[in-house]
């Protein structure tokens, strides 16, 4: 049994509850992708098995409830705790401690609104909750932006398996093209953000 038949296996046993399980490991083990949940998931409700609805609800309440526990582990622990449970650990969970000094090194120079933005961008979703919490960003504020994030993402794969499930090949042409818009429009977030420090610095105090 492959990846997407063990998915599609979880989701047939436990329905909403399986999608919400899903994206809870999702965003705790990246090898487990939301592009094969949501998808599968959405294509469940195109054939009358789940309603579309309930598969998005079910798909953002796992991936934000992980997002609060990452959340949780980053602002509860010392830097130096994460970095040697990363070290020893993080090869399970396919990351280690220079991706997570990457992401709060973005986090703190690009500021809170990264995490919107980081929702819907592969690994780095896994990985941004951990250094909000290490920055320890205003917990009601992470919510914030990683619901925004959350619902565009979740809502917009399950769409596609709803509308294109039966068409593979044009599924695999969405993800791309999509996956190279979201990262057009970080950069863009990018230097905007820089454009609007360099110009408070230019301000005569």
């Amino acid at each position: 049994m492959n990846l997407t038949e063990w998915i599609i296996s979880v989701m047939e046993q436990l329905g909403y509850w399986g999608i919400a399980l899903l994206m809870f490991l999702d965003n705790v083990f990246p090898p487990i992708p939301s592009e094969i949940i949501m998808p599968s998931a959405g294509y469940s409700a195109s054939q009358g098995e789940l309603l579309l609805v309930g598969v998005i609800i079910s798909g953002c309440i796992g991936s934000l409830l992980a997002a609060a526990v990452l959340y949780w582990i980053g602002y509860k622990f010392s830097h130096e705790a994460i970095f040697r449970f990363v070290d020893r650990y993080g090869k399970f969970l396919f990351i280690k401690s220079e991706d997570v000094k990457k992401s709060l090194a973005w986090f703190e120079q690009y500021g809170h609104r990264i995490v919107f933005a980081g929702r819907m961008v592969p690994a780095v979703r896994s990985l941004i909750s951990i250094p909000a919490g290490m920055s320890h960003m205003p917990f009601w504020k992470f919510m914030f932006y990683s619901s925004l994030g959350t619902i565009i993402w979740t809502t917009f794969l399950a769409c596609v398996g709803f509308y294109f499930g039966e068409n593979q090949e044009l599924m695999q042409q969405i993800f791309s093209k999509v996956s190279h818009v979201i990262v057009a429009i970080v950069m863009i977030f990018i230097a905007w953000v820089l454009y609007r420090r360099q110009q408070r610095k230019k301000r005569p105090s």
